[in-house]
């Protein structure tokens, strides 16, 4: 299982447009960047590529990383940074699975599935089909199951993927508060891998309408307002899943620039060989 990280940041990325923070010029003297969301994994037994999430810098990713285009996907949710790279599908692939969650949202009356079908309806090289959470599946000789977790007000979904030939796991919080459901934890537990969601530091939290929630023992906010973990909260949920090597993931701006990018906060373009 080759794993390649496509992209690492948030909703507007790293370094973002307009901006001339002091994380932002970092980043550039650095040469590194954190497009939106999305991890491409290849099968080097069928020789076949997935990809987790359609990131709006699909186009580009693909030139950046030189990977093979995907043969299936997954969606963890609707929010347009993991889902509006679907369009990309146009005119570069001939047939494309996609696999997402059937669960109904109560917020948008439609599970992810019917969301990505209807939206992308146009497309007729992309065919949607829905999965059952916690539930496993079977896509480009992988087995997959898609997580509840806590993503308000949306459903969303983490993964754990794993490769029957060799028993690799790459797990995935997906787009989460810290309060991760128990049964969820469970299926995540013990990968070779785990991208954890990681927004902004803990002290950030002061900046939040919000605040922070799920406090640590110290008192550090382990949730960044409602929908996303802290530093901290992803370290101390990698600690409780028990993976073996932890890169966080979706970060912001909003770290220090002498903290940015520096292990174990993932940049673009990592691989990894589980």
């Amino acid at each position: 299982m080759e794993v390649t990280l496509l992209g690492t940041g948030d909703t507007i990325g790293t370094p973002a447009p307009g901006c001339d923070c002091e994380t932002c010029e970092r980043a550039k003297e650095l040469g590194v960047e954190r497009t939106r969301f999305s991890v491409h994994v290849r099968n080097e037994f069928t020789g076949e590529s997935l990809l987790i999430d359609f990131s709006p810098d699909f186009r580009q990713q693909f030139l950046d990383s030189g990977v093979a285009l995907p043969d299936a996907g997954i969606v963890t949710h609707v929010h347009f940074d993991h889902l509006d790279g679907l369009g990309n599908a146009y005119r570069l692939v001939r047939d494309l699975p996609v696999h997402a969650a059937n669960e109904t949202d109560p917020v948008t009356g439609k599970s992810v599935a019917e969301t990505a079908r209807e939206r992308y309806d146009y497309l007729d090289t992309v065919t949607v089909h829905d999965a059952d959470p916690l539930e496993q599946i079977e896509t480009c000789g992988f087995e997959a199951t898609l997580v509840p977790v806590d993503h308000p007000p949306l459903v969303c979904y983490g993964l754990r993927l794993e490769d029957p030939e060799t028993g690799a796991a790459l797990a995935l919080t997906g787009d989460t508060s810290f309060g991760i459901p128990e049964r969820s934890r469970d299926v995540l537990r013990g990968a070779d891998l785990l991208l954890a969601d990681a927004i902004v530091p803990a002290s950030y939290c002061q900046y939040h309408p919000k605040g922070g929630d799920h406090h640590d023992a110290e008192g550090v906010p382990r949730t960044f307002g409602t929908k996303h973990m802290t530093r901290t909260g992803a370290l101390s949920m990698a600690e409780a899943l028990d993976a073996e090597t932890v890169r966080l993931v979706h970060c912001s701006h909003n770290f220090e620039p002498d903290e940015a990018f520096e292990d174990p906060l993932a940049v673009d373009g990592e691989r990894f060989e589980l």
